[in-house]
């Protein structure tokens, strides 16, 4: 593509909202000075409070530039994910606005496809770039697929052992990636094959996202998802779809190698999967049948129990703790509806 036509597209701005993790802002910065298309403006949002990060931007903005790299170090009151990317949305001058996690490494052509993906879809609010990381193959058309095999296009890929159970029991959803059905357990956008093509969704993941400059005329991202968030993007897709529509682009390729530094305990982070998911299930779906209900506890719980006897990598206590959040929270949503927060959350922001 021409240095015209690159030049011809909407100027867009990156923001990077980031907690102690300057090695991981130093690798993605590097990243993306070597994209074809490299954005307008990168913002880096830290909560962090050391100055680590602050010194790896500043190393990097000393280099030749090929964006304007702006760091901002926010004050308590905007620390937590949603805060800081309302809060860089806010100082970003683009008319595309991109979200990538301080921990990816988008492929050189990364905001090259995304901004062709807009240009296709002149329609879309929103575009999701495609993380990847698990291996499909071409579909065997000359057999059916069993319940190990997940089956999308021409394209197939082994399911894990949760979603082997799920059918085996009877609670998968028919529902085609990236769209939420009635019981809340849905298949997310990387059951889509890395085929080239554009799919439309009902959400994306967040760590990978970007978005027309006149969603956040009218939307925001909900505070709340505190501090480390998990579902907010969920939350925030879904919100937008209503009114137009998002796609994937499988061609915006990103590895996402999920730094542990910041992360919530195990324990934090069970209880945080289960309490936000009931939270953005119920917003997606609030008058659900007591069938989709049904499923959507008898899935939760059975996660919860292949957790407790999950054991990865060297921590074997990681899927217990998980599990015992998991579990802890199902039984706090019996009596603790997190609707309750939601309406005081409505009040202040109408206040």
């Amino acid at each position: 593509m021409s240095e015209t036509g690159l030049s011809a597209r909407l100027p867009l701005s990156l923001i990077v909202c980031t907690y102690r993790r300057p090695a991981a802002v130093k690798r993605l910065l590097e990243a993306l000075r070597l994209q074809t298309a490299p954005p307008q403006e990168v913002l880096i949002v830290d909560a962090s409070s050391e100055a680590g990060t602050e010194e790896t931007v500043q190393e990097a903005a000393a280099t030749v530039p090929r964006f304007r790299l702006a760091y901002f170090r926010v004050p308590p009151e905007h620390r937590g994910l949603t805060r800081q990317r309302n809060f860089g949305v806010a100082r970003a001058a683009g008319e595309l606005i991109a979200f990538l996690d301080d921990d990816t490494v988008p492929e050189s052509n990364y905001f090259q496809e995304i901004q062709g993906c807009f240009e296709r879809h002149p329609e879309a609010a929103g575009v999701g770039g495609y993380i990847r990381g698990v291996t499909w193959r071409p579909a065997d058309r000359t057999a059916e697929p069993g319940v190990g095999v997940f089956r999308w296009a021409n394209w197939e890929r082994r399911e894990d052992y949760r979603w082997r159970l799920r059918k085996m029991l009877g609670l998968a959803s028919p529902a085609p990636p990236g769209w939420m059905p009635p019981c809340g357990h849905g298949r997310s956008v990387d059951f889509l094959p890395p085929d080239g093509r554009d799919y439309q969704v009902e959400f994306f993941i967040g760590a990978a996202s970007s978005w027309r400059r006149v969603v956040f005329e009218r939307e925001v991202f909900s505070s709340y998802f505190e501090g480390y968030g998990l579902y907010e993007d969920l939350d925030f897709c879904i919100q937008v779809s209503r009114q137009k529509p998002l796609y994937v682009c499988t061609s915006a390729q990103v590895d996402h190698h999920h730094d542990p530094a910041a992360r919530p305990n195990s324990f934090r982070y069970g209880i945080m999967v289960v309490r936000n998911g009931w939270y953005v299930w119920r917003r997606r779906w609030p008058e659900a049948s007591l069938f989709d209900r049904a499923r959507w506890w008898a899935v939760t719980a059975l996660v919860a129990i292949c957790r407790l006897v999950d054991a990865r990598g060297s921590d074997l206590a990681e899927g217990p703790q998980e599990a015992f959040g998991r579990l802890w929270s199902m039984v706090e949503l019996l009596w603790k509806d997190p609707r309750i927060a939601r309406k005081a959350w409505d009040e202040r922001s109408c206040s």
